[in-house]
């Protein structure tokens, strides 16, 4: 079986300066080491809240590497240079409204400044993205609610399939799926 490959895309200015220590791109990663059994592997990114980098990293993950799934974080916020989302949704073919609206329900139930929070999710290809927060407890939470419906998606857009571990979560598939 082959590696599945998987975007982990840090926006942040500081962090890509090496000013500020990328803490949101190994919690994605070791997210995904514990909640997949199938095989992946990681195709890292660090770079700047630039909507043009942010716009060409995320083509170039999806259209060049191959990724079936590209998750990001950072950016989501309300500061003039959140610009993650815009970014996501200029390469997007579908927008995935009900991830983002997912994450900030789960995330209202811990802050109320949740609602500053801009998360979304698109389709490019056969690629999903996912928009994330920047605070590793925030990734971890947003991924529980979202993540067991993210394999039978990248099914259904024809990518690789993803099987997790089941002590954690049964990702959710129609039956004969």
């Amino acid at each position: 079986m082959t590696s599945a490959k998987i975007g982990v895309v840090t926006v942040s200015d500081r962090a890509s300066r090496g000013e500020y220590e990328d803490l949101g791109g190994p919690a994605i990663a070791d997210y995904l080491n514990e909640v997949l059994t199938s095989p992946w592997q990681s195709v890292p990114r660090v770079i700047s809240d630039d909507q043009s980098l942010i716009e060409s990293t995320l083509k170039e993950l999806c259209d060049d590497e191959g990724c079936c799934l590209v998750v990001t974080t950072g950016g989501t916020g309300p500061a003039r240079r959140d610009v993650t989302p815009e970014a996501t949704e200029a390469v997007s073919e579908k927008m995935m409204h009900g991830f983002g609206e997912l994450m900030r329900k789960v995330s209202l139930e811990k802050v109320p400044t949740a609602i500053l929070s801009r998360q979304t999710a698109c389709i490019r290809g056969n690629s999903l993205i996912v928009n994330l927060p920047g605070k590793p407890k925030a990734i971890s939470e947003c991924l529980d609610a979202v993540f067991p419906a993210i394999p039978y998606c990248i099914d259904l857009i024809e990518g690789p399939r993803l099987t997790t571990n089941e002590s954690r979560f049964v990702a959710f598939r129609p039956k004969g799926a």
